[in-house]
């Protein structure tokens, strides 16, 4: 069986995001840049599941920039058996991006597709559930644990009131969550190795796809500066502020 792993290129969790000064969008000149954590984390589940015998390749697979390289070179050095490049210079949204993957999995037939749940960049956590229903494959998102048998996979979700366990046929869709596992850590020998695995990359065009996004974003701002807090001595003096202030 083969496992599709999704790595998308974000700022790195430690870079305090800046937006550009005339609002066009993010600046990223300079900045650091790696694979969005949650992805990480599918892709960690998925070489411990190759590891254990239930699958018998990984492919790592990124939508964007040529620069995006870089982050399938990490995926590659984890432990990926190969990595694919959709070129995109533009922005992409979660439906192009689930149109991408949709035309991989015809492709590929893995017998499973492991995202992160969501992208630190965007916070949508759209592209899992929509991939699955243009496959009409089963789904299950927000896995912290995934136990996978010859034709099924069972999947611990975690959901508002708890955890939830459900078993899906296979081939399917899961997306994970971040108590799922711990990403292992990169060793030189592993990023020499990385160098000789085959990568491959592709245009959107040459799969048939227009990007076509639909919402186009017009304007950036970083959220207003916190203000300072006050200090009130009693309950009454609380209400009363909070009332000034129209709260109330």
């Amino acid at each position: 069986m083969k496992i599709l792993v999704g790595l998308k290129r974000v700022v790195d969790y430690t870079v305090r995001v800046q937006v550009k000064p005339d609002g066009s969008g993010v600046a990223i000149d300079g900045v650091k840049m790696s694979v969005n954590p949650f992805d990480e984390i599918a892709l960690e589940e998925a070489l411990r599941l190759r590891e254990a015998g239930k699958a018998t390749e990984v492919i790592v697979v990124s939508i964007g920039p040529a620069l995006a390289m870089q982050q399938l070179d990490t995926g590659l050095a984890m432990g990926a058996n190969r990595g694919i490049l959709v070129k995109s210079d533009a922005p992409v949204q979660p439906l192009t991006a689930a149109r991408v993957l949709q035309k991989l999995v015809e492709k590929e037939q893995p017998g499973l597709v492991i995202l992160g749940k969501q992208a630190i960049d965007d916070d949508a956590n759209q592209t899992g559930q929509m991939l699955a229903a243009l496959l009409d494959r089963p789904q299950a998102t927000f896995a912290s644990k995934i136990e996978v048998n010859s034709n099924t996979a069972r999947v611990t979700r975690e959901v508002d009131v708890g955890l939830e366990t459900i078993e899906v046929d296979l081939p399917a869709v899961i997306t994970v969550d971040l108590r799922l596992n711990t990403p292992r850590f990169i060793k030189l020998p592993d990023i020499v190795k990385a160098k000789s695995k085959p990568r491959e990359t592709l245009e959107l065009a040459a799969l048939g796809i227009d990007s076509g996004d639909h919402l186009q974003s017009t304007h950036f701002a970083p959220p207003p500066k916190r203000q300072k807090g006050v200090m009130v001595k009693d309950v009454p003096e609380l209400v009363a502020a909070l009332k000034t202030k129209g709260l109330l």
